[in-house]
Order: structure tokens, then C-alpha cells, then sequence
């Protein structure tokens, strides 16, 4: 008999723990009125196995456990017209509703997922009662390990001012976890937090880093448990889910490094809001998110890197202090919240990665900044990057971009290093040094650049070749642009400059205008002197009086051919005879008209030529010379 009852309880035993343990969770009881209806819900994993498995509602028997309704269609015939199963596969949640409650109807029952009652389920007691007044039934929480739940209580205005807690169900007692005074429980540190909400007499409760100890029984309430106030029934179940990490409760750092904190959430909700804040007491201070919120006091010590590919996000904080100690904070706020708590712990000790953390530099000067790291990074990756609130964006490695700004790494020495062609003013600010290793973000160490310096003006007035293609100015086009942007440089630079450079200003105006002037007199010399020349090879030696010249023959042809014409002309000429060395000049008008003619004249080419014709047509009516005595 005693070996039976030791069966019979070991019995029980296992079936309980395997129902506590089981990832189907519901309530432990429900109740009904008679003649009225009561609905079940009961929480599954969502994973792709259960969406598609059967779901079911049976009845506990001394034998077996007989089926009710499943999702499969089936309902047994005291059932048909008063017994329904709706499952939401997205939510994890299927509910059964039981109407036109009888007594025979009270019992126990089990809502569970697959092919028969021996695969997952959780036992849940049925009662009908005939009291017009139902009991209150505990609020459900269903939540993974290591995840995190939050819970909601209200109370109404007459309790806004009274004294907010939960505490947890014993035996005996109800354990107090956080209450508004500050109270809480040293399992709970770092991973609870209360807050009061609008509604006056409202609160809520967020816990983190659940284990599967914090499955159980809650009370929150307002005022103080079995005093005075009022409470309200809260059941909690974490089951074990494979597809969540565990998280790393605590990282420790030392003064002036840095730590990497690893988040996870659903990347099917990449949509929402990420963020990381500080635990206290009485709320969690909040100090950085992906939408490139951070306090001024963490500018340049703090980084968000979203990996929405693999449903994480990396926060990094260095230039760590002692006051840095504390507990963080990951949410990430979707529709399936998650929320996870690190501790971090500040230790003796010093950084990896080394490198002045204050640099001073000019403008246009050239700059290199090295990160000294130890052995144990030699084959990790190494970066350098600079800091902006929306993220750390990579400096290109081994290759110039626009900004000459290029890293390199030296492996002898253990270094790598970031490089400025010349420094500008858009260069100022914090730029971190850090290593990866497959994916992962580690250790940084951050870097912050003052540059001092004016710009020159006149330096820094673009060039016709650094002004935009389509910038327009009114009354410019685009074939004088250029020269109007000269004229505009010349005109902005200082006066110093202006007065050094007007010497060569001149110079250069004069050397401009000599040069063509002297290239076009040799040009006019050369061909006078080739004229010259070709006029020598047809031309005679001929004496007229007193005067020697050279004499084209084809001037001597020209006569001849127009001689009868002029013969007519000379009929009418005035001729005087000079003597000595003058010439015979023809003329036309009078003598003193002549005379001016003659001086104006006098000695030219024209004047030979036309003498030495008219000497030719009149050379037969001309006697020969007497003596060289006669005049």
C-alpha cells in the first residue's frame, strides 16, 4: 500500500514538474458561472514547428486525457455549438472559449500543442460556480529566458500618492522585490525597475534578465500588502528559447578604455526605436539611440552599431571613469520588446590600445596620428574612424580619398595610423581606434583633434578651375567667367600683395606690347630685304645727269608701251632747265606750284624714273653736246 501512495506521488510530482517546465504556458485556474462562459488563453513559442502544429483542449481521466476541440476541426459531441478554438500563430497564443457552463464541466484540463496529450501542454483547473460575484484571476505574463516583461498596474487617483510595489508569492508571505521607496531585492539589483505612469494611482514594472526561478505568482500593489491598500494577482512564466543568446551579465573595464555591449532584438522589426540608458532606482536615464540621440556629456565616448542582418546592435563606451559603474540597459521597443541588463565593473588596470588623446594641429599642416596596440589584437582587424552622434563611419584603409586622409597599419611595430595631407578646420573632432575580430566590435580607444589657424583669403579664393561648372553670376557668362573670377581674385587680395606685386605688373604689360612690335619689324625688314633682292636680279646700272640708281628693265618696257600718250601730254609742259645737278621736272601747273612740287620730291624713286623717261622720248630732239665748255 505505502509503495502504491510513493508511485502515486512521484506521479504527480513528475507531471507537475513537467508541466511547470513545459514551454506551454496558461492559468492555473479559471472560473466560470453556471450557465455562462469562460475563455483560456494558453502562450507558445513562435517558432515554425508550432505555428503549423496542432493545438487542442482535453479532459483529464484516470485513463487518458479525451480530446475536446483541436485545430484540426475536431469537437467532441457534448461540445458541438459551445466550445471553440481560435489560434494566432504571430502572437504565440491560441484560445479556447467553453459556453453554457455545467457542473458536469468542472474538472481538469489541459491546452496543449501536437499530435496527442504526451507532447507539450499545461494543466489548468476548470471551476463553475453558482455566486453572482467571480473571483479576480491572476493577469498572465509570458516571457523567454533572458528576455524581459513588463507589467501594468492601476489603482485609481485615491492611491497616487500612496506607496507602489510588487513582491513576490510564497507559502507564506509575500516577498517585497521594489517598491517607491527604493527598496529592492539584491537578485533583482540592476535588472527591475518601477516607474509611475500618467494616470495618477498607475505604475508600471519592467524585469530583465529573466531566469526560470522568476517564474511564479506576483502581487502588485498600492499601500502596504495585508495592511491597508490593494493588490492585484500577476502570474509569471519564462520558458527556455533556444533562438535568444544568453547575455553576458557583467563586463569589466579599466580607467580610460572601453567596453562593447552586445543587443538583440527581432530583425523583423528593424523599424523600431533601439536604445541603451543607465539603471537607477527610480528610472533608467537614457544615453544614446539609433536615431542619433546622445547627452552632451557622452559626446565622443559612445557609438550605436546596427547589424539589422543579424538582429543586433553593438553600443561602445570608452573613456571610461569610475562613476561609469552601474547597470545598462538594452531595449530595443518592438512589438515583442526586448530588454536585456549588463553590469558593468571598473578594474584595475590599463588599455590595450594607446594613443595621445589630445592633438594639436594647424591648418594646411600635414599630421599623423598612431594607435599602439597589444599582441593578443595582432590578427585582428584594425580601424580608425571618426565620431559623429548618428555613428563611427570607417576611414578608408591603404587608399587616398578626397580629403587626403589615408591608415595604414605597421605590423613590426605594432601600430596603425591614421594621416592628414593637410589639416582643415572640417577635420576637428573625436576619431576613435579600434580592432574587430569576425564581426564583432572590441576595444577603442578615442582621439580628440583641436586645429588652430585662420585660412588666408587670398588662398583661399577658388580658381577658375575650382569654380562649380554651374554656378551663375548675373551678367556673366560662360566665356568670360574666367576672367571675371581672375579679375575678382585680383581684386580680393590684400593690399601688401598688391603693391609687391605691381613692378612685375608693369613689366609684364611693357614686355607684351615690345615683343609683337618687335617681331613685326623684322618681319617688315625681311621682306623689304627680299623685294630688294629680286629687284636687283632685273635691273641695269643707269647714269641720268648727276644721279646713279638701279632701274627695273620692265620700267624701260612700261615706257615704251604708253610713249604716244605721254608724247600728247608733254606737248602742254613747262620746262625749265636747273643745270648742275638738277633735274628736268614736268610739270603741269605753274612754276611755283612746280617748285613746291619739286622740293617735296626731290631725291625720291618717282622722281628718277619720271625723269629718265622723259629723257628717253625726247632723247632724238636733243643735239649732241658741243664742248664741255658751253653751258
Amino acid at each position: 500500500m505505502g509503495a502504491l501512495i510513493f508511485i502515486f506521488l512521484l506521479a504527480f510530482v513528475h507531471a507537475e514538474f513537467a508541466s511547470a517546465s513545459s514551454p506551454i504556458f496558461g492559468p492555473r485556474q479559471v472560473t466560470g458561472l453556471l450557465g455562462g462562459s469562460v475563455k483560456v488563453k494558453c502562450f507558445y513559442p513562435r517558432t515554425s514547428v508550432n505555428r503549423h502544429s496542432r493545438k487542442y483542449w482535453c479532459k483529464e481521466s484516470a485513463r487518458q486525457c479525451a480530446t475536446i476541440i483541436s485545430s484540426n476541426g475536431f469537437v467532441a459531441r457534448p461540445y458541438e455549438g459551445r466550445a471553440s478554438l481560435t489560434d494566432y500563430p504571430e502572437n504565440g497564443i491560441f484560445i479556447i472559449e467553453i459556453s453554457q457552463l455545467q457542473q458536469r464541466d468542472i474538472g481538469s484540463y489541459k491546452c496543449g500543442v501536437g499530435l496527442n496529450d504526451r507532447g507539450l501542454s499545461f494543466r489548468v483547473k476548470l471551476d463553475v460556480s453558482e455566486d453572482a460575484v467571480m473571483p479576480e484571476e491572476a493577469q498572465l505574463f509570458y516571457a523567454e529566458q533572458h528576455g524581459s516583461v513588463t507589467m501594468t498596474c492601476a489603482f485609481g487617483n485615491q492611491y497616487a500618492s500612496a506607496r507602489k510595489y510588487l513582491c513576490k508569492m510564497t507559502k507564506s508571505q509575500c516577498l517585497n522585490i521594489i517598491d517607491t521607496y527604493g527598496k529592492i531585492d539584491p537578485s533583482y539589483k540592476g535588472r527591475i525597475l518601477l516607474s509611475n505612469l500618467e494616470t495618477p494611482g498607475s505604475f508600471s514594472i519592467i524585469m530583465t534578465q529573466l531566469t526560470k526561478s522568476d517564474s511564479g505568482l506576483y502581487l502588485c500593489g498600492a499601500g502596504n500588502y495585508g495592511a491597508e491598500g490593494e493588490s492585484k494577482k500577476l502570474d509569471l512564466h519564462v520558458y527556455e528559447e533556444s533562438l535568444v543568446p544568453n547575455k553576458q551579465p557583467i563586463v569589466m573595464g579599466v580607467q580610460g578604455g572601453s567596453v562593447s555591449v552586445e543587443c538583440h532584438y527581432d530583425p523583423k522589426e528593424n523599424n523600431t526605436i533601439k536604445y541603451w540608458c543607465k539603471w537607477k532606482e527610480r528610472g533608467c536615464t537614457q544615453l544614446i539611440n539609433n536615431l542619433g540621440y546622445v547627452p552632451d556629456d557622452y559626446e565622443g565616448r559612445i557609438v550605436l552599431h546596427d547589424s539589422p542582418e543579424s538582429g543586433m546592435y553593438t553600443i561602445i563606451l570608452n573613456q571610461l571613469r569610475k562613476e561609469d559603474e552601474g547597470y545598462y540597459w538594452c531595449i530595443a521597443d518592438g512589438q515583442h520588446e526586448r530588454k536585456s541588463t549588463t553590469e558593468l565593473k571598473i578594474v584595475e588596470g590599463k588599455p590595450s590600445l594607446e594613443a595621445n588623446n589630445e592633438i594639436q594641429a594647424l591648418v594646411g599642416s600635414p599630421l599623423n596620428i598612431t594607435c599602439s596596440y597589444e599582441c593578443k589584437y595582432v590578427l585582428y582587424e584594425k580601424y580608425w574612424c571618426k565620431w559623429k552622434n548618428s555613428g563611427c563611419k570607417p576611414l578608408i584603409v591603404s587608399e587616398q580619398n578626397q580629403t587626403g586622409v589615408t591608415v595604414g597599419c605597421d605590423k613590426d611595430r605594432r601600430t596603425f595610423t591614421v594621416n592628414f595631407d593637410e589639416v582643415s578646420l572640417t577635420d576637428q573632432g573625436w576619431y576613435w581606434c579600434g580592432v574587430k575580430n569576425e564581426g564583432h566590435y572590441g576595444e577603442t580607444y578615442a582621439v580628440y583633434l583641436q586645429v588652430h589657424g585662420e585660412p588666408l583669403n587670398s588662398e583661399e579664393i577658388p580658381s577658375t578651375a575650382e569654380a562649380p561648372q554651374d554656378t551663375v553670376i548675373p551678367g556673366i557668362n560662360a566665356e568670360n567667367r574666367g576672367e571675371v573670377l581672375k579679375e575678382a581674385k585680383v581684386a580680393a587680395a590684400p593690399e601688401s600683395s598688391a603693391d609687391s606685386q605691381g613692378g612685375n605688373k608693369h613689366s609684364s604689360l611693357l614686355l607684351s606690347i615690345l615683343v609683337p612690335l618687335g617681331v613685326l619689324f623684322l618681319l617688315l625688314v625681311t621682306i623689304f630685304a627680299i623685294v630688294k633682292l629680286r629687284i636687283f636680279k632685273h635691273s641695269d646700272l643707269v647714269s641720268v645727269g648727276s644721279y646713279r640708281t638701279n632701274i627695273s628693265m620692265t620700267d624701260f618696257e612700261n615706257v615704251r608701251q604708253f610713249g604716244a600718250k605721254d608724247n600728247v601730254c608733254m606737248e602742254d609742259a613747262h620746262e625749265t632747265q636747273i643745270g648742275g645737278k638738277d633735274e628736268y621736272v614736268t610739270t603741269t601747273g605753274s612754276p611755283k606750284e612746280a617748285d613746291k612740287s619739286r622740293k617735296t620730291k626731290r631725291g625720291s624713286k618717282e622722281e628718277v624714273e619720271m625723269a629718265y623717261s622723259t629723257f628717253l622720248l625726247i632723247a632724238d630732239d636733243i643735239p649732241p653736246p658741243r664742248s664741255s665748255q658751253e653751258t
